[in-house]
């Protein structure tokens, strides 16, 4: 099952769930957001498919005209935007390892010791997926931003004019919300686009925090339920209209060197990740990356990620911001 948040023509916030032939969308009855939808299933007591069900009207929309009239909104998102958290992971796959130490090599030569991505990707393929009641091997971690930095599929994904580059992460994100008593629920799982700067981030490895911190793109939709074991994908960059690179990306547990289990163990066993109602937006790393083929994006290109089991592709434009130049401090 796949849910889609959307607008009316008039401006009202609606949920729909996807059709068997993908392009429309079957209205879920006073229901204006997946949030609302998850906080009803928890103080229920019923399972997310079955109320969508309970939901479901016998009215359709038009799945294709709302993409193009831009009326799609992401997958997931809170009233109050500093109470949704986007978080992610890295060096969980296999390319993404590859890719990050391409950038190390680039940036400090062949003859460079070991990096530290190369170390910890290996920690995790000996401790990342560990036996149902254990702990795992601890993962790279970052803070991306709040739901402000979450832009909807079709959404203009701005540049920072301080940027020193702009490129796609297509990945699969997990999307959360705390319960009432502090419990983490999975709502469902996403396409993503986590867009960072990796020019920035070779330089210096302490650097990869400044990298992260930039807008992203979720959806369109939410796959409710279980993620296949493996996922496989295409990320794609056009430039003018035409396909400038193209590559297969893999994912789900098959292709990663920590089990989601493990990955969301790390992240909500802080405290300050289960207050009840916050949402949490949880990047799993990218397989691969135009970055490391030698691409260099800029605006007017636009990202295409997709994966059939989440039904219609993520696409993303860049917009080059404009540069607010230094920013000072005003004392009271």
């Amino acid at each position: 099952m796949r849910l889609v948040q959307f607008k009316t023509a008039e401006g009202d916030r609606k949920v729909g769930r996807v059709s068997a032939d993908g392009n429309h969308l079957q209205v879920l009855a006073e229901t204006a957001s997946v949030r609302e939808l998850a906080e009803e299933a928890i103080a229920s007591g019923v399972q997310l498919v079955a109320l969508v069900e309970s939901h479901a009207t016998e009215g359709t929309v038009d799945y294709e005209q709302l993409l193009r009239e831009g009326r799609v909104l992401s997958p997931l998102d809170h009233d109050e935007p500093a109470r949704f958290l986007i978080t992610g992971t890295g060096l969980t796959h296999t390319g993404s390892a590859n890719a990050r130490d391409k950038m190390h090599i680039l940036t400090h030569g062949e003859d460079a010791e070991e990096s530290d991505s190369l170390k910890i990707f290996r920690m995790g393929l000996t401790g990342g997926k560990p036996a149902e009641g254990e702990l795992g091997v601890q993962p790279e971690w970052f803070f991306k931003g709040v739901g402000t930095c979450v832009v909807a599929p079709g959404a203009a994904l701005p540049m920072p004019a301080f940027a020193r580059a702009g490129a796609e992460e297509a990945e699969i994100v997990g999307l959360y919300i705390v319960g009432p008593d502090g419990s983490p629920y999975r709502i469902g799982y996403a396409l993503g686009n986590e867009y960072s700067d990796h020019i920035t981030e070779a330089e210096n490895y302490l650097y990869l925090a400044h990298s992260k911190l930039r807008s992203c793109s979720i959806g369109p939709e939410l796959l409710v339920g279980d993620l296949p074991a493996e996922v496989r994908g295409h990320s794609r960059i056009r430039r003018d209209g035409a396909v400038i690179w193209e590559e297969e990306f893999l994912s789900g547990e098959t292709h990663m060197s920590h089990s989601i289990a493990n990955l969301e163990h790390y992240h909500f066993r802080y405290p300050m990740h289960r207050r009840p109602g916050d949402l949490h937006a949880y990047f799993f790393g990218a397989a691969v990356m135009s970055y490391a083929f030698g691409v260099q994006t800029g605006p007017g290109d636009e990202y295409e990620i997709e994966a059939e089991i989440f039904g219609k592709p993520l696409r993303n434009r860049v917009e080059l911001s404009a540069d607010e130049g230094l920013v000072t401090v005003t004392q009271l």
